[in-house]
């Protein structure tokens, strides 16, 4: 062999000079700042809450079309195209949409949360106003979803363009046949997390999600949720460190005592409850922002616990399909460890 050249000798001492370095690793706050410009992500949904995705009903909601009633499903919806529908009794206008979702946001705001809007709407698509399907934040970052139907498809282009304008890491984007929802996805703890497979989120979604956790030293349990039962956010929400409020008619009993084991506390809805009360959002650990009108029975047990409610209409947005956790997709939350 011949000798090193001046070149080659020069090349290799540069690159002694500058190795690559595996720590601090991605997820620290000090990568997070230096590279990303601040700490990204969530680890818990229950820390206080920083930034947070929405979407104001607008100009997509004109697909929808009071004329075309489903009397067998009791709801609205083009059943022939795939293009929409609507869950409710009643097509609400998108003023009357936009009135209770201006409240909530400024419900958020007022607990200090930062609310980022859509940069857009894909066309037509009237259910990106639940944004909680469209991405899950997780630590350092996100993951971009693949959501199940037609109606919903489509979604996700406008999630990854806002995301990227934040400066928001992107982790990963569900892909292939891998389908996945973030309604169906709950941290227990900042080491534990669970995702409720149904017809919306599949194993191969549910592995990808996975993949990503696993890299960050958290376990992932699976749900297999019930009949044509969507999200398990309908089932299960946390709403303080050690405290979930349940539908446990929706849940295995494995389950319900794997939530024990973990010392997670449980408060179950009440039949008199609306049925939105499930899907709130904790802005810190043990306040929430909660559908107006819970029982008086879950209002006392919530209290008991020292559970804070921010009540908020919103029930004409969820006769559209989704309520207050389905409307808010938390981006950054502080921990709580």
């Amino acid at each position: 062999m011949g000798a090193v050249s001046e070149f080659e000798y020069r090349y290799n001492m540069t690159i002694k000079t500058f190795p690559s370095h595996e720590e601090p690793g991605f997820e620290s706050a000090e990568q997070q700042e230096t590279v990303w410009g601040r700490k990204w992500g969530c680890d818990n949904d229950v820390g206080r809450l920083r930034m947070v995705l929405m979407h104001r009903p607008g100009e997509e909601m004109k697909i929808l079309d009071p004329s075309k009633r489903l009397e067998h499903l009791g709801s609205y919806g083009d059943a022939e195209g795939q293009t929409w529908y609507w869950r409710g009794d009643k097509i609400h206008t998108m003023e009357e949409q936009q009135e209770q979702h201006d409240g909530l946001a400024n419900a958020l705001r007022a607990e200090g949360v930062e609310v980022v809007y859509l940069k857009r709407c894909a066309p037509g698509k009237h259910k990106s106003i639940y944004t909680r399907d469209s991405c899950i934040g997780v630590k350092g970052g996100a993951i971009v979803t693949r959501l199940g139907p037609i109606v919903r498809r489509g979604e996700e282009a406008p999630v990854t363009e806002t995301l990227g304008a934040l400066g928001m890491p992107i982790l990963r984007t569900v892909h292939g046949t891998g389908l996945m929802e973030g309604g169906s996805f709950v941290w227990l703890n900042s080491k534990t997390a669970v995702i409720g497979r149904s017809s919306r989120v599949n194993e191969e979604g549910t592995r990808q999600v996975e993949e990503v956790l696993n890299a960050q030293g958290v376990e992932l349990l699976r749900v297999d949720l019930t009949g044509y039962r969507l999200h398990i956010d309908g089932a299960l929400v946390m709403i303080d460190v050690d405290t979930a409020i349940i539908n446990p008619t929706q849940l295995p009993f494995w389950f319900l005592g794997k939530l024990k084991e973990l010392g997670i506390r449980t408060i179950e809805v009440h039949p008199d409850d609306p049925s939105g009360v499930v899907n709130c959002i904790a802005v810190k650990p043990g306040r929430v922002i909660m559908e107006a009108g819970a029982s008086k029975h879950t209002a006392d047990a919530l209290d008991k616990l020292g559970i804070e409610i921010v009540p908020v209409k919103y029930d004409k947005i969820f006769q559209g399909g989704g309520g207050i956790h389905c409307s808010t997709s938390p981006l950054i939350r502080d921990s709580v460890d």
